[in-house]
């Protein structure tokens, strides 16, 4: 009896460790085949995965072949630099422009084979062989993730003999004109004291009429050696000798010279030097005089009775401003395009070259000059000249 009960425990027991064993192997199952599912998930995201890094890597070579193909065919040179500033790769053109490879090269080494001009970035590289000089002009583009540079090479040789070309044509037509208004120029004077001086010739001509026609010649004989003279200055320039100038002191000479012609014609001259203490300018002391007289000249010619011009100087950022003012009729949008322009003039006997040459002074003194109008009415002219 005992032993039958025995026996019934341990079937018991066996009966429920194979309840169990089958119970987790169900759950092992059951879990494999889950895992098997992820497996075959990820199999196939990793396919896919795959798949995708393998159509980047086509297009990207195809596209790193579109970028070779289109850095060979590029017109400008090209050049990669390391960190360090070798040369790393180059395209055929900078091989052609540079007449052979510098790969692997320092670049400051290549560079001092090139001859700099007075163009920013721009430089000549000699004659090499047979490959004839040419210019070049050269652009830097940082590369920040890689620490190197890319450097763009342009020839310019075409272009820069297209500049010159362009430049004497230039050079030959304002001759061309220049010519043709000089001679317009000299022809009227001339043609007046040739005139007066055939009237000298008549036997029944007094002498008092001679001596007029005699004066007569002489003026117009002095207005074409006027005309001459300020044409050699205009060609020449005036500037000849440079000298330290007080400021003060040439406007006080200036305004001593116009004065008398001021109240000649009853017009005011009103003078305004804030300096505030000396300054000096290097100059010309009988050009720089010049051209002052002339601006305050042409301010008198276009003023009438009773009004006034204004002469004023003033310190501003390194450098004096002298300002001329009218209250004329004031300077209309041709004329301010070409005012400077020589022999354009609207005075009636004027040559053209007055306000050319104080363009031309003031330029060879490094200083600046432009024209405009008074909100009021009448023009304004102002010359920059930098401080000694």
């Amino acid at each position: 009896m005992t032993k039958t009960v025995s026996n019934l425990h341990d079937q018991q027991t066996l009966e429920q460790a194979f309840a169990q064993f089958n119970a987790v192997s169900g759950q092992l199952i059951d879990a494999y085949n889950q895992l098997q599912g992820q497996v075959n998930v990820l199999n196939a995201q990793l396919d896919e995965a795959n798949n995708e890094l393998r159509r980047q890597l086509s297009n990207n070579a195809a596209l790193a072949e579109r970028l070779g193909m289109l850095l060979e065919a590029l017109p400008a040179g090209v050049i990669e630099l390391l960190a360090d500033g070798r040369v790393q790769t180059e395209n055929s053109a900078a091989e052609a422009m540079l007449g052979a490879s510098v790969r692997g090269r320092p670049w400051p080494e290549v560079l001092a084979g090139f001859q700099p001009t007075d163009i920013d970035n721009t430089f000549l590289l000699p004659r090499c062989g047979e490959q004839p000089a040419r210019r070049i002009t050269l652009q830097y583009q940082d590369l920040p993730e890689l620490g190197g540079q890319i450097v763009l090479l342009h020839d310019v040789t075409h272009l820069h003999q297209l500049s010159s070309e362009l430049a004497q044509q230039q050079k030959l037509a304002s001759m061309g004109s220049m010519a043709a208004s000089l001679a317009h120029q000299l022809r009227t004077p001339l043609a007046t004291a040739m005139l007066y001086t055939a009237n000298l010739r008549q036997p029944s001509l007094g002498e008092v009429e001679r001596e007029r026609f005699i004066d007569k010649s002489l003026a117009r004989l002095k207005a074409l050696e006027g005309l001459i003279q300020n044409m050699l200055s205009f060609v020449r320039g005036q500037v000849c000798e440079l000298e330290l100038l007080d400021v003060a002191g040439l406007l006080e000479e200036v305004r001593a010279v116009v004065q008398p012609h001021y109240a000649a014609r009853a017009v005011r001259l009103d003078c305004d030097f804030a300096l505030g203490e000396p300054v000096r300018v290097a100059g010309d002391r009988k050009a720089l005089a010049g051209i002052l007289v002339n601006l305050l000249e042409n301010a008198l010619h276009f003023s009438a009775e009773d009004q006034c011009v204004g002469l004023s100087a003033r310190l501003e950022d390194g450098a004096v401003r002298l300002c001329v003012v009218d209250e004329g009729p004031g300077l209309g949008d041709e004329l301010l395009e070409r005012v400077f322009e020589p022999f354009f003039t609207t005075r009636s006997g004027g040559t053209g070259l007055g306000l050319a040459i104080v363009k031309k002074v003031v330029e060879e003194l490094h200083g600046s000059v432009r024209a405009g109008n008074r909100e009021g009415g009448g023009a304004c002219f102002e010359v920059r000249l930098p401080l000694a």
